[in-house]
């Protein structure tokens, strides 16, 4: 009985531990997902305030965050500079990531 009981608790270990990388490394994963999301929506609304695309920048920074699996939070422009705010995932298992993009400072 002895060795059956250590076999069960080596188990319950086991899996503990597994739950817990597969967690670590499901988060892990949403927040690249949402980095990359910022990142894209954020060069697509700079593109849209500078004329190089048509289109409303914020809503071009939605629709594409929408593409990437993602939803804009939060989109604020100023002049030609946008800095948005999208999120993957929700409740407590979210990710949240932030870009900022536009033409260089002093040009």
């Amino acid at each position: 009985m002895a060795g059956l009981s250590a076999a069960v608790g080596a188990l319950a270990v086991a899996t503990a531990l597994a739950v817990g990388v597969s967690a670590v490394g499901a988060a892990s994963v949403r927040s690249a997902r949402a980095a990359g999301a910022a990142d894209a929506a954020a060069l697509a609304a700079a593109d849209a305030a500078s004329g190089a695309v048509s289109g409303v920048p914020c809503e071009r920074a939605d629709q594409v965050a929408r593409a990437a699996g993602a939803d804009l939070a939060a989109c604020e422009l100023d002049e030609l500079i946008v800095t948005v705010r999208v999120r993957v995932g929700a409740g407590p298992f979210a990710a949240e990531a932030r870009a900022r993009a536009g033409p260089p400072p002093g040009s």
